[in-house]
């Protein structure tokens, strides 16, 4: 569990930021809440998965753990698959919006959301801890709303 979350940290903070074409610049306010929402996040999930969470033997065998790691799976999938989709709308110098098409954008306008939303769910059921299923709740409710915004 721990793994899966280190691994879509990196994936946010350190591969996705290096894919990204020109853009609008994020303003500074938006950038620190953001980090200091990822840092505290990261410490609860972290302090939470090492220190407070316990384990029966053959957890990695249950249902829950398997389902949830499955959800999460496939949820960064959408997600990266998503944000594929989005950084290749426009070519180098275009602008005015389109609409994505292909993938999860052909089922659900806001592709890039819902394939994060699944993951952090996954991830939750895979760890079973209050924190996680916050967290889960969290990224639901804000991104939730962007999926709204973006589809009007």
């Amino acid at each position: 569990n721990t793994i899966n979350f280190l691994f879509f940290v990196c994936y946010r903070a350190l591969i996705f930021p290096l894919l990204i074409r020109e853009g609008k610049p994020t303003p500074f306010f938006t950038f620190v809440l953001a980090l200091l929402f990822c840092v505290f996040n990261g410490y609860l999930q972290g302090r939470s998965l090492t220190t407070y969470a316990t384990y029966p033997p053959g957890w990695l065998g249950d249902s829950r753990f398997i389902t949830g790691f499955l959800g999460w799976l496939i949820g960064m999938a959408i997600n990266i698959h998503s944000d594929h989709i989005l950084r290749n709308l426009r070519k180098p110098g275009e602008t005015g919006y389109k609409i994505p098409r292909g993938g999860m954008f052909e089922y659900v306008s806001g592709a890039n959301f819902f394939g994060e939303i699944l993951e952090w769910f996954g991830f939750a059921l895979a760890c079973c801890t209050i924190e996680s299923f916050a967290f889960a709740l969290c990224t639901l409710f804000i991104l939730g709303s962007r999926a709204r915004q973006h589809h009007k």
